[in-house]
């Protein structure tokens, strides 16, 4: 029997590491922006193997496809998606999971309190920010709403 368990444990130990093999993402930003280390730093703590370009961001961003408008200060690829800006991780997963016909995830500007946004600097102040499903004629519609906060009492 310990041997019969051995054998099925050691059978599974390929398939289990192989589905928790990090996600790869390719990121441009400017190589000065702190935000955009914060957030790289954020895909990473959540699993995501993060390749970094520290050329800009906007060259890439027009290439692909999105908006001025939906800019931010950081762009990404992932899985065949798009993802600009301040996106938190759990949402990339999530767009991976449901596969949407989609141009990607844009969090416009840089919203305090969204991942990279949200060091001690600014006192846990979080302000209300949408996460945008990019279709690929530019509209938009909301993925995801973050409900924001005043600033954390001492």
């Amino acid at each position: 029997m310990a041997t019969a368990m051995a054998l099925l444990t050691a059978s599974t130990v390929p398939a289990a590491a192989k589905a928790a093999a990090p996600t790869a993402v390719e990121v441009w930003k400017d190589p000065d922006c702190g935000c955009c280390k914060d957030w790289v730093d954020h895909l990473q703590a959540n699993g995501f193997q993060v390749k970094v370009h520290e050329s800009g961001n906007n060259a890439v961003r027009a290439r692909l496809g999105l908006p001025q408008k939906l800019g931010s200060c950081h762009t990404a690829l992932v899985g065949g998606y798009l993802i600009e800006g301040h996106v938190p991780a759990s949402d990339v997963r999530a767009l991976l999971l449901q596969k949407p016909d989609a141009l990607g995830l844009a969090v416009p500007g840089m919203p305090i309190g969204s991942p990279g946004m949200d060091g001690p600097a600014y006192g846990g102040r979080k302000d209300a920010y949408a996460v945008l499903l990019v279709a690929r004629d530019g509209s938009t519609r909301v993925f995801k709403n973050y409900p924001g906060h005043p600033k954390a009492s001492a």
